[in-house]
């Protein structure tokens, strides 16, 4: 039928191709789809089976189909009596062109141009709808520019939020009251307070022979709910010693650069790298950092205070590696915070 509709428009003419051809062909395509399975497996591990069966299946597919155009070169050579070698050599090279090319001769040589005016119409289309389907996917420029700018339009911001003086607002009104606000709360308040004054309760009469309280206030005197002698003893006692205070452990002494202090002299400043995503968006900008320089020169803490977030890794790699000259006050080595920043400037 392949024979017949395509390569022969001539349907009285026995047709080239045989059933051995198909077989060679249909094992041509077998082998190329499992040598590329096997292949493609080894350089691309981590593709799925599913991506690595079709593409086995397409190579397999376009190997069979040039085999069996070779086939009909070879056949049809042989029948008008031509060099064959030559002809697949040159479809071997050229491909299809090649192939038009026989058909062309052909044509030419038996004096019927049906048999090369239908396959060049076929594969004429072919070549056509391909190139009509995979343009765009390569060149995007030729995709009209509305389609891109509704694609890439931004999206629309998300709504205001609340105003606060409209949620302090409501805070208010939904504010609970407790229990105990309630109890503790007057009903009213009266226009006036009535002041208490309390009497002083009159001295015993009779000494108490009960030592009493220690530190009791009676009659407004301190102890006085002592023995006479009693009172007298803690009164003369000597006062203990206050405890003594524990010391609190030194704190280690940092100071900040500025005033009096001069910066830290660096020692040892490697470039931070440029990543390769802010190259590919064109993203420059600086990274502060405030930092607490060791005494022996070294970066202890690192805390970002502003930067792009692209850029912020690479600067925290590059700064974590810088070594300064040991700050010293009075000939003793100390901690320095200061702040440190790093510039990222495209071309540099």
């Amino acid at each position: 039928m392949f024979a017949e509709a395509l390569l022969e428009s001539s349907p009285s003419r026995a047709p080239v191709l045989k059933k051995d051809h198909y077989f060679y062909a249909t094992a041509c395509g077998a082998l190329a789809s499992l040598a590329c399975c096997f292949v493609l497996g080894r350089l691309f591990s981590p593709t799925s089976i599913r991506v690595l069966a079709i593409q086995s299946l397409l190579f397999g597919g376009l190997v069979a189909a040039f085999a069996l155009m070779l086939c009909y070169v070879y056949a049809d050579s042989r029948q008008l009596a031509l060099n064959a070698a030559f002809w697949v050599v040159l479809t071997v090279i050229l491909n299809f062109a090649g192939f038009v090319c026989f058909l062309i001769y052909a044509a030419a040589r038996t004096g019927d141009w049906k048999r090369a005016a239908i396959p060049c119409a076929y594969i004429g289309e072919v070549l056509l709808v391909g190139a009509m389907a995979l343009v765009p996917l390569i060149y995007t420029e030729a995709l009209p520019k509305a389609v891109w700018t509704e694609v890439l339009r931004a999206p629309s911001p998300p709504p205001p939020a609340p105003s606060s003086v409209g949620t302090q607002a409501s805070r208010r009104a939904t504010r609970g009251v407790s229990s105990d606000e309630i109890l503790k709360a007057p009903p009213s308040i009266p226009p006036t307070i009535a002041q208490i004054h309390d009497e002083p309760l009159p001295p015993a009469q009779f000494p108490s022979t009960f030592p009493g309280v220690p530190g009791a206030v009676y009659a407004g005197q301190p102890d006085a709910g002592l023995d006479p002698v009693m009172r007298n003893i803690l009164r003369n006692a000597t006062p203990q010693p206050p405890p003594p205070q524990t010391s609190n452990p030194a704190l280690p002494v940092r100071i900040r650069v500025g005033g009096i202090v001069s910066a830290a002299r660096l020692i040892y400043q490697p470039k931070p790298e440029y990543p390769e995503i802010a190259k590919m968006t064109r993203t420059e900008g600086v990274v502060e950092f405030e930092a607490v320089i060791g005494k022996d020169g070294t970066i202890e803490e690192l805390k970002v205070l502003r930067g792009h977030p692209l850029l912020v890794k690479a600067a925290l790699d590059a700064v974590r590696r810088w070594r300064y000259q040991p700050t010293l006050l009075n000939g003793e080595p100390i901690e320095v915070l200061t702040e440190i920043t790093v510039n990222f400037r495209l071309g540099e």
